[in-house]
């Protein structure tokens, strides 16, 4: 049986390098949470779910090659450990975030869009 490797289009490399570079900050920013755990007491549940959130994703670079699925969960399961516990303490801070939906609300739909573009279509005549 002669089965044929599904060819990655632009759409997915842009993805996959995307997601791969989430992945790093991802890591440098809760590697250096975590850094001055040493130097500040950090609260134990934050400290907890910082070192599960640090250990999916260094593990994302092998499970997640293949399976996007696993990439962006770990993703979003990675700044959610960062984003909840501290909005839970201070409730002021679901302010800002609230606006900063507003940007990335227009980014995904503009990634969306993109992703929908027809990729045959001859780019229109211009003057």
């Amino acid at each position: 049986m002669n089965t044929v490797a599904p060819v990655r289009g632009k759409w997915d490399k842009v993805e996959f390098y995307t997601s791969y570079f989430l992945l790093l900050v991802l890591i440098s920013f809760i590697g250096t949470r975590l850094a001055f755990a040493v130097v500040w007491q950090l609260p134990t549940i934050d400290f907890v779910i910082s070192v599960i959130a640090m250990l999916l994703l260094l593990a994302s670079f092998w499970f997640g090659r293949h399976s996007r699925r696993w990439r962006l969960w770990t993703i979003g399961f990675a700044t959610a450990t960062q984003i909840v516990p501290m909005v839970i303490r201070e409730p002021v801070l679901l302010f800002p975030l609230i606006g900063a939906l507003i940007p990335i609300a227009i980014l995904v739909g503009c990634l969306m869009a993109l992703s929908k573009k027809d990729t045959n279509a001859s780019p229109p005549t211009g003057s």
